[in-house]
């Protein structure tokens, strides 16, 4: 199978991660548009997301808390039980939280952007308007 070339025209959107000066996740919008032998090419816009959606960005603490959870997300989307419709089937998987997090959130559809800052936890606002 191409893989690339499955990603160029399947899916085209995702997201892809690097790190920033500190070493910290950052996370961005693309689409995949060509590869080649040399690499895969693809465009975003600079600072967020497409002109026609809402982005949000979290940057926190992740842990992870095992599956005691599950019985109450599941009831939160039922679709789950269409996935893993057995207890055997969703012993394959855990639960993580974000937490003590700071969020962006963006409106790129309004003109202008709605942007706003919010947090979860203990962390603070850091980018106040």
């Amino acid at each position: 199978m191409n893989y690339l070339k499955y990603l160029v025209e399947e899916i085209h959107t995702t997201v892809m991660a690097t790190t920033d000066s500190n070493d910290l996740p950052i996370t961005c919008a693309i689409d995949v548009m060509d590869y080649d032998d040399n690499g895969l090419y693809f465009l975003t816009a600079k600072g967020k997301d497409t002109m026609s959606c809402v982005a949000v960005s979290l940057r926190g603490k992740v842990k992870e808390i095992g599956s005691e959870p599950l019985e109450r997300l599941f009831k939160k989307n039922s679709y789950m039980y269409e996935i893993y419709p057995t207890e055997q089937s969703r012993k394959a998987l855990t639960v993580f939280c974000i937490y003590d997090a700071n969020g962006e959130w963006f409106d790129l559809s309004k003109k202008p952007i709605e942007r706003a800052d919010f947090s979860i936890g203990n962390s603070k606002i850091i980018n106040q308007q």
